[in-house]
């Protein structure tokens, strides 16, 4: 059973809910939990925008609801990437996935590797 309102939100997902995608709105009220990995890639997401400003206060806004993970989360996601390596999956994804399975909360993203997976809620 997960924990009902959490959800490891990847970088796809946060990205959808910056761009105001209306499939994610019903999410936005829904208790954050992310990586410094997936904020990273959301700053760079929002440099390439020209967002520069927007970026840092993406960073500030979000740096308090990162998970932090230890050696046998990167073994496990490791191990995750390498066992579907047709799917290519990104290290920061694979850790995402882990972590939210050690937390017992649902992986929230629309990234089409992941649709079939247990433990997601996808959202395209």
């Amino acid at each position: 059973m997960t924990n009902e309102g959490f959800y490891f939100f990847d970088s796809y997902a946060l990205i959808e809910i910056l761009k105001q995608n209306p499939r994610y709105a019903q999410y936005t009220t829904m208790m954050v939990i992310t990586s410094k990995l997936n904020l990273f890639e959301i700053f760079y997401y929002l440099l390439r925008m020209g967002k520069e400003k927007e970026a840092f206060v993406i960073l500030q806004k979000y740096d308090k609801f990162t998970a932090d993970f230890d050696d046998k989360i990167i073994a496990q996601a490791a191990y995750m990437k390498y066992q579907h390596k047709q799917k290519k999956l990104s290290m920061t994804d694979c850790i995402g996935y882990v972590l939210a399975q050690q937390m017992d909360i649902k992986f929230l993203t629309g990234d089409k590797e992941f649709e079939h997976l247990e433990n997601v809620e996808f959202v395209k």
